[in-house]
C-alpha cells in the first residue's frame, strides 16, 4: 500500500524529482576531487577525527572576523557523514542537504505561491554557480540555506496556521542557523517580528491561545539557550571567557566592522540587493545582472503594492513574509563595513530564488507577450547559469594533494618525531596535520616553555608560495625550530614544494 502511493506520487510529481536529481548531480559529481580541502576543511576533520577517538567538542569553529567561536552543533550534524564515509563525508551530507533544500523549495514555494513558482525556485537553486560551489564542500556556512528555510517556515506555520508547536521548533532551527553563520542572528529578528505581529492579533481578539503561544515562545528561548548560549557559556568558564572578551571587542570596538545605527543601511539595500542577484540568478553576469535586478526590482514594488490595494489574500501574506525576510537580511547586512562574501548571503538564498520565481511566474500572467517574456527570461537565466557551472572546470584534487604530501613526510621522517610548518598567504597547515595525525604520526607542536619535549630534531615546511626562504621565515612553528639548513627538498606536480630542514 505504501509502495503505490510512492509510486503513484512519484508519477505526479516527475518535474521535482528531475530537479532534486540534476541538483544532487550537480554537487555530488567527482565529489572528492572538486570539494575544497584547505586550513579550514582541515580543522573540522580534525575535529571529527578526535570525537571518533572519544574527544568531544563544546565549541564549533571560529568566525573569520573577530575570532569569535560559534556552536558545535555543525560538527555534530556532520559526525554521522564522517563516521559512514570518512573524510569526504561531511563533503556529500552538505550536498545531501542541499538537494533537500531543493525540495523544499518546491513544497514551500508551491504552498506559499504556485506549482510554477515552486519549481522555478528550486530550479534556479539546483543550478546556480555560487550554490553549487558552497554545497559540495564541507563547511558550516553550507548548510545555512537549508535551516533558514525551515526558520521561515515555522513562521508561516504558527503565524498563519495557529501551529503554536512550532514556535518551539524555531528555538532547534536558530540555533542550528546561528551555528552556522552569526549573520544567522537576523534570522532572530525575521521570528520575533512575526511572534509580535501574531502575539497583538490574539490579545486584541482576547482569544484563549496566547497563553498557548507565550508558552511555546518560552519553549523557543529555552531550546536556543540549551543548545546555542550553554555551550559556549561553559566552554567560557573554562577558558577565561576568551569568546565573551571577543564579542565584547567585535561590538565595543566597531569603527571597521559594523554600524549600528540602522538607517544608514538603507542606501545600501539596493547595491546589496543588485550584488545578491548578479551572484545567486544569473551565474556572476554583470549586465545581464543589471537588468535582472531591475526587472526583479520592479516586479518586487509592484508587487507590494498591490498588498494595500486588496484583502489580504493568502499568497499576499506569503508574499509579505519572504519580503520582510529579504529586507530585514539586506538591513542587517548594510550595517557590515567590510567585503561581503558570497556564503554571507546563505540565510537569504531561498529567499531570492523565491522572490525571483514569484515574478517570473507573475510576468507570465501578462496577456498577450506575458508568456513569451518570461520563456525567454527563464531561458537567459538558465544559460548564464549552466554556461558557468563549476563542473566546467577542472578539479583542483585540493584532498589528495594534501594527502600525497603527508605520505611524501611519512616516509622521509622514518617513524621518527617531526615538527611542521607552513608558507602560504591563503591557507593554514590544519588540512596537512589532518592527515598525519588520521596516519598515527601527529607532529610534534613546538611550546617554547617546553623546548626539549616539543623540538624534535626534523623538521618539514610546506611551501605554497612561487618562492619560500624556510630556514627564516618567521612563521612560528619555522622560527622556534631554531637556525636549521635544508636538507632535503622536492617539488610536485600542481606547485607545491616541501622542505625537510635539519637544525644548524
Amino acid at each position: 500500500m505504501v509502495a503505490n502511493k510512492v509510486i503513484d506520487w512519484a508519477k505526479k510529481n516527475k518535474l521535482i524529482i528531475g530537479v532534486v536529481v540534476l541538483s544532487l548531480l550537480l554537487r555530488l559529481f567527482r565529489i572528492p576531487s572538486y570539494m575544497t580541502f584547505l586550513g579550514d576543511e582541515g580543522r573540522d576533520a580534525l575535529v571529527w577525527l578526535r570525537m571518533t577517538r572519544g574527544k568531544f567538542t563544546l565549541i564549533g569553529p571560529t568566525t573569520s572576523i573577530g575570532n569569535m567561536y560559534l556552536g558545535p552543533l555543525y560538527y555534530y550534524l556532520m559526525l554521522p557523514f564522517y563516521v559512514v564515509l570518512g573524510t569526504v563525508g561531511p563533503s556529500v551530507g552538505v550536498a545531501l542537504f542541499a538537494g533537500v533544500t531543493s525540495f523544499l523549495l518546491w513544497l514551500f514555494g508551491k504552498e506559499w505561491f504556485s506549482e510554477k513558482g515552486g519549481i522555478l525556485a528550486a530550479f534556479w537553486y539546483a543550478i546556480s554557480p555560487v550554490a553549487i560551489v558552497l554545497s559540495h564542500s564541507s563547511w558550516n556556512p553550507n548548510v545555512m540555506p537549508l535551516f533558514a528555510l525551515l526558520t521561515i517556515w515555522g513562521i508561516w506555520q504558527f503565524w498563519q496556521k495557529d501551529k503554536y508547536y512550532w514556535l518551539a521548533i524555531e528555538g532547534i532551527l536558530l540555533s542550528f542557523a546561528v551555528q552556522s553563520h552569526y549573520l544567522g542572528i537576523l534570522l532572530i529578528l525575521v521570528v520575533g517580528l512575526f511572534f509580535i505581529i501574531k502575539l497583538t492579533g490574539l490579545i486584541k481578539g482576547k482569544s484563549k491561545n496566547t497563553k498557548k503561544l507565550l508558552v511555546n515562545f518560552a519553549l523557543c528561548a529555552l531550546n536556543f539557550a540549551l543548545l546555542t548560549i550553554l555551550p559556549l557559556v561553559w566552554f567560557d568558564l573554562r577558558h577565561n571567557f576568551i569568546n565573551y572578551k571577543s564579542f565584547y571587542k567585535f561590538f565595543s570596538e566597531r569603527q571597521t566592522t559594523v554600524n549600528l545605527k540602522a538607517y544608514k543601511a538603507i542606501p545600501q539595500i539596493w547595491p546589496l540587493w543588485q550584488m545578491l542577484v548578479t551572484r545567486l540568478i544569473v551565474g556572476k553576469d554583470v549586465l545581464v545582472g543589471w537588468w535582472a535586478t531591475v526587472i526583479l526590482g520592479l516586479g518586487l514594488i509592484v508587487n507590494a503594492i498591490s498588498l494595500f490595494r486588496h484583502s489580504w489574500a493568502k499568497k499576499q501574506k506569503s508574499f509579505l513574509l519572504i519580503l520582510l525576510w529579504l529586507l530585514i537580511g539586506l538591513l542587517g547586512m548594510g550595517l557590515y563595513k567590510q567585503h561581503i562574501y558570497d556564503h554571507y548571503f546563505g540565510f537569504l538564498f531561498p529567499a531570492i530564488f523565491l522572490l525571483a520565481a514569484l515574478i517570473l511566474t507573475k510576468i507570465g500572467e501578462i496577456k498577450r507577450i506575458g508568456k513569451a517574456l518570461s520563456l525567454v527570461l527563464l531561458m537567459i537565466i538558465a544559460f548564464c547559469s549552466l554556461s558557468e557551472t563549476p563542473l566546467k572546470y577542472s578539479p583542483g584534487y585540493q584532498m589528495r594533494h594534501t594527502a600525497e604530501v603527508d605520505q611524501k613526510i611519512l616516509e622521509e621522517a622514518q617513524g621518527k618525531p617531526f615538527n611542521l610548518g607552513m608558507i602560504a598567504k591563503q591557507n593554514y597547515d590544519a588540512g596537512y596535520r589532518y592527515f598525519l595525525e588520521k596516519s598515527g604520526h601527529k607532529p610534534l607542536e613546538i611550546v617554547p616553555a617546553r623546548a626539549k619535549e616539543t623540538i624534535a630534531e626534523q623538521l618539514f615546511v610546506v611551501c605554497e608560495e612561487k618562492e619560500c626562504q624556510p630556514t627564516t621565515h618567521p612563521q612560528a612553528e619555522i622560527a622556534n625550530f631554531g637556525w636549521s639548513k635544508i636538507e632535503k627538498e622536492w617539488e610536485f606536480p600542481w606547485g607545491v614544494k616541501l622542505f625537510k630542514l635539519e637544525h644548524y
